[in-house]
């Protein structure tokens, strides 16, 4: 129907007339409360925002020479951070010529994420970037 001819008959119902679809040929209209409708998406966008789940990333950083009893307290962080929901991030830092020996931060990263296997799981595997060995480990979701 023609322009005018909407818009009398929403002032007619004491409605507002709303445009929908303007990339449809031709463009979509609708007569509707406009203020309600509003009220109405911030609602449902207030609720789909209090149902998310933000998840934060913690890091737990260690040395490719680190003792059992640190290894121990580094585990029980994120094994804390883990079952807050929190991602892990888990940096080994190689210092002078300890970067020559990849293998044994490798073996770490290996025997640190065995410890947490019933906490998380590692979403990306043992990286280098630089001088640090880089992983993360994700929550084991309740959907599992």
């Amino acid at each position: 129907m023609p322009l005018k001819k909407g818009l009398s008959l929403a002032e007619e119902k004491d409605l507002e007339l709303v445009e929908v679809a303007p990339q449809a040929d031709p463009p979509v209209c609708k007569i509707m409360d406009y203020g309600k409708y509003k009220y109405e998406q911030a609602k449902k966008a207030k609720e789909a925002k209090k149902n998310q789940n933000v998840m934060k990333t913690k890091e737990v950083q260690m040395s490719v020479n680190i003792e059992d009893h640190d290894f121990n307290t580094k585990v029980n962080m994120a094994q804390r951070f883990l079952e807050n929901k929190d991602k892990v991030k888990v940096s080994i830092r190689f210092r002078g010529r300890e970067i020559t020996h990849k293998d044994l931060g490798y073996d770490l990263m290996d025997r640190f994420a065995d410890e947490l296997k019933e906490y998380g799981r590692v979403s990306s595997k043992p990286q280098l970037e630089g001088r640090n060995l880089l992983m993360f480990i994700t929550p084991k979701s309740d959907k599992n």
